[in-house]
Formats: structure tokens, C-alpha cells, sequence
């Protein structure tokens, strides 16, 4: 989310919301800092899965996370699509920017109960998931306040974004005012002619 890991010498000293130092052989510190406490540093021996990620979903851009895994996951879930893609335990690592995008690509409204969008637009959601975040990957994230890449530059997919953050501006496929709605708690962008 916010927080970031970076290598230092061993002698720099921490710096505020700086939580761990892990020390490596070459007289490095891999240092994690997190202003927002949102991140956790979890140990397990090699060979066994942690009790607090064992119920997570696949990762998006792995085999795992396939048309049929979210197709799946939808068939008796009456809550929100958008809810249900940012769920953990069906897939990790789409969060509330890439949802957004993800769902506006795909056409799928993002307050459509996940049961009742067709088999077809899931399979196309699936897709779009992997090349959004394959996209924003390229791009470094997305730097909207105080994220950073690992060398401290910031992310450039927000210069991509499509819906996000742009809450009552014209759509860029058909010029309706994009709507704002919470949903969940997040901000929801989207088009509602253009969305269905």
C-alpha cells in the first residue's frame, strides 16, 4: 500500500516509521518503512504455508487465477463484483485502483451482484485483470500520494488511468459524467452507460 522496503548500509540509522531491519551478509540492512502500519513481516519454515495466508486466493498473474477460478468464485456470491474481485480469498493483490480499472475495461458495472454477471464477462474480466496489472507493473505502480518504487521513483501508471480518480469527469469512450459512489468503504468510479 504505502509502505516500502529498501536496502541500506548497516550503520544508516532509522529514520520515523522505520519498523525492521533485516541484516544480510554483505553488511546491508533490507529496512522496512511503513507510515501507515498497513504491511506485515510473517516467517515460515520452508515447506509449510502460514496460518494467516493460507486462505488467501491465487496470485492474478499466475496460471492459478484463470477465467474458470473467478467464474467459480462468482457462481454463489450475491455481493458486489467489485467487492468479490478485491476479496483475498479469491484472488490477492487487486486493490480499489485496479478494480476500478479492471471492471471499466471489462464493461462490467461494478455494483452488479458477482451471481449474475455472465460466464463471458467473467472470462473477460479475468483477463483484463492480468494485462491492467501487467500494465501498471511496466509502469512502476501508481503514485497517487506517497508510493514509491524500490528506488524511490514513483509509479506512472496513474497517467493510465481510465476511471480512477476521475469522478465526474467525462468518460474517455463516450463523455457521460463518470459516477462516484463508496462501495465498501472505497471509492468506486465508473460509467454508467458504458458499464452494465
Amino acid at each position: 500500500m504505502s509502505g516500502h522496503l529498501k536496502v541500506v548500509a548497516s550503520n544508516t540509522p532509522p529514520v520515523k516509521h522505520d519498523h525492521l531491519d533485516l541484516v544480510l551478509s554483505n553488511d546491508k540492512v533490507l529496512r522496512l518503512n511503513d507510515t501507515r502500519r498497513f504491511g506485515a513481516v510473517l516467517w515460515q519454515a520452508k515447506g509449510e504455508v502460514h496460518p494467516l495466508l493460507a486462505a488467501l486466493g491465487p496470485e492474478p498473474l499466475t496460471e492459478d487465477f484463470s477465467a474458470q477460478t473467478l467464474i467459480d468464485a462468482c457462481a454463489k456470491r450475491s455481493a458486489a463484483i467489485k467487492l468479490v474481485l478485491m476479496d483475498n480469498k479469491v484472488v490477492v493483490g487487486i486493490g480499489n485502483i485496479y478494480a476500478n480499472e479492471a471492471l471499466f475495461k471489462a464493461g462490467i458495472l461494478p455494483t452488479a451482484p458477482a451471481n449474475t454477471v455472465s460466464p463471458d464477462k467473467l472470462a473477460l474480466l479475468s483477463t483484463v485483470v492480468k494485462e491492467t496489472l501487467a500494465a501498471a507493473i511496466v509502469q512502476g505502480g501508481t503514485t497517487l500520494k506517497d508510493f514509491s518504487q524500490a528506488d524511490g521513483k514513483p509509479g506512472y501508471f496513474k497517467q493510465q488511468l481510465l476511471v480512477y480518480g476521475r469522478g465526474n469527469q467525462p468518460c474517455l469512450q463516450c463523455q457521460q459524467p463518470l459516477s462516484e459512489i463508496k462501495l465498501g468503504q472505497r471509492t468506486t468510479v465508473y460509467c454508467s452507460l458504458c458499464q452494465r
